[in-house]
């Protein structure tokens, strides 16, 4: 009986330390230290629309406390927010960038990990409400170009929602 209590504490042991040996071994993810944003979804309501766009950074620097309002992040700063939407409409076959007279921005709130790895890896979904259609009458197709900034001020990629008829 001593014997097989024996192996099986061996055989714990041994799969104990191959445990701790082969978790060394696991890749963790590796992304740019820059944003980097893929278009998802843009999902209408009628006078609202919901946005989501998937996101890394390898860093982990990505969105802004409350408390963060000293300058660049200042209420007169554009880094005052950290994600930017504008409108383009299609005239004459040609995308046109569409003003507001409030521009479509977000302030993402911080989401940096705990711990030795800072990559992030997830999904970011914003409420547009209401939705402002700027409808000129020479357009009826709009679309939405979406762009992110971390706190080290790096910009994303710029990513397009699919086109939206105007009804």
């Amino acid at each position: 009986m001593n014997t097989s209590s024996n192996s099986v504490a061996k055989v714990a042991g041994a799969c104990l330390l191959a445990g701790v040996l082969f978790s060394g071994c696991l890749k963790t993810e590796e992304f740019p230290a820059t944003p980097a944003i893929t278009f998802k979804s843009f999902e209408f309501f009628g006078d609202s629309a919901s946005l989501t766009i998937a996101f890394t950074d390898g860093d982990g620097d990505v969105g802004l406390d409350a408390s963060d309002v000293a300058p660049p992040y200042d209420t007169s700063s554009i880094f005052y927010y950290n994600l930017f939407l504008e409108q383009t409409a299609r005239v004459n076959g040609q995308w046109v960038t569409v003003g507001f007279d409030e521009p479509i921005y977000y302030r993402i709130p911080r989401i940096t990990p705990t711990g030795q790895n800072k990559a992030l890896e997830g999904e970011i979904a914003v409420a547009i409400d209401p939705f402002p259609f700027f409808i000129t009458g020479i357009s009826d197709t709009v679309r939405f170009s979406v762009e992110m900034v971390d706190r080290a001020l790096n910009r994303s990629n710029k990513v397009f929602t699919n086109e939206i008829i105007v009804p």
